[in-house]
């Protein structure tokens, strides 16, 4: 089985890569290595030689590697697991957040819809990531029958990338096949929120979940993420004559401690204190289950947008926003490293502005 060194003209320049076949189909390897045409100086003569030197060093090395069977992989038993099991387990770490346990979830399920069998680690190469991509972009259907948004294809092929990267580091894979495979670009993130008027009415609602109630009532008037408020313990929950009371808490998105004053209504919100260590919403949990009666507590409530419970922290900074409160404040109390971060929800507010302005109309 021979590997050959080819060169191709890729606009100035010559782009060397490496032409072989493995288990009976052929493979391309680009180097990212360029030749410059019809080298003029001493200087680009001899950058073309070390270059071609060290293709031809790589060449060699992939030659011998394949002879050994080793291409790619530090194990070969590992290699035979099974890749779908693989980002099973992966997926069941991340269900401390939900969103994005949500994310590798759906994830999961494209990727089984994409290929019905099992497939092992021998069977992931840049092949089978591109047209996993190529899946995501024109054949994907989502939930609502229609096919992916540009944000879904973004997070479902981050993940499914974040999932070969942790495979390198679990000494699974040797190298990542989706490295030279290009993201999907991000799209303008759709961020639903609560009006006051609408908040009010789910807050009148009853839910058949009262503890996913009063934990995103309580994400609302706080602007904490699932995250936070799932692991939130009373101990974290502190009161000062100076600041009223307040949490003081470790994010767990950004590792970074906060302390974040909330108004007696929230604290309110929360009952009788528990024992230090006590689970403030003891028996919270993430499932697709709470999602859904989630929904059908704001069908409930007259409130036909798709909501979930991070809306509720999407909730906390535009009414903080529409209240006047100014955007450094906001992006503070919302742990924000980065004020464009927040400047997303501001642009929300201009727009309903824009669009407020715009219903007054006479016949002139």
């Amino acid at each position: 089985m021979k590997v050959t060194l080819r060169q191709r003209k890729k606009n100035d320049k010559i782009s060397l890569y490496l032409d072989y076949y493995h288990k009976g189909k052929r493979k391309t390897e680009y180097l990212r290595l360029y030749l410059t045409p019809n080298p003029k100086t001493k200087t680009e003569r001899e950058v073309n030689k070390k270059t071609k030197q060290l293709a031809e060093t790589i060449c060699a090395q992939r030659q011998i590697e394949i002879q050994n069977g080793i291409y790619g992989f530090q194990d070969i038993e590992k290699l035979k697991g099974s890749f779908i099991t693989y980002i099973t387990a992966l997926a069941e770490k991340k269900n401390t957040s939900s969103g994005n346990y949500g994310n590798w979830n759906s994830m999961l399920k494209h990727l089984k819809k994409f290929c019905p069998t099992d497939v092992s680690f021998q069977d992931i190469d840049k092949s089978f990531v591109e047209r996993f991509k190529e899946y995501l972009d024109k054949e994907a259907i989502g939930r609502a029958g229609k096919q992916l948004s540009q944000n879904s294809k973004y997070s479902y092929y981050g993940k499914f990338s974040a999932a070969l990267k942790q495979a390198v580091k679990d000494g699974i894979l040797k190298v990542n096949p989706a490295n030279g495979v290009e993201y999907f670009k991000q799209g303008e993130p759709q961020r639903e929120f609560l009006t006051l008027d609408e908040l009010q009415k789910a807050v009148n609602t009853e839910c058949e979940l009262p503890i996913l109630k009063n934990a995103f009532i309580f994400s609302a008037l706080t602007g904490l993420r699932w995250s936070d408020i799932e692991k939130l313990i009373w101990s974290e929950i502190q009161h000062s004559k100076e600041m009223g009371y307040y949490i003081r808490f470790r994010q767990k998105k950004t590792k970074g401690v906060e302390t974040l004053p909330i108004s007696d209504q929230a604290r309110n919100l929360l009952g009788e204190k528990g024992n230090p260590d006590d689970k403030v919403f003891d028996g919270l949990h993430y499932s697709a289950w709470s999602n859904l009666k989630l929904q059908q507590w704001m069908m409930k409530a007259g409130i036909t947008k798709t909501i979930t419970f991070h809306c509720a922290r999407h909730t906390y900074a535009t009414l903080q926003l529409t209240l006047g409160t100014d955007i450094y404040t906001v992006s503070k109390l919302l742990g924000h490293k980065e004020l464009r971060t927040t400047q997303i929800y501001a642009k929300v507010i201009d727009d309903k502005k824009k669009e407020a302005a715009n219903r007054i109309q006479l016949d002139l």
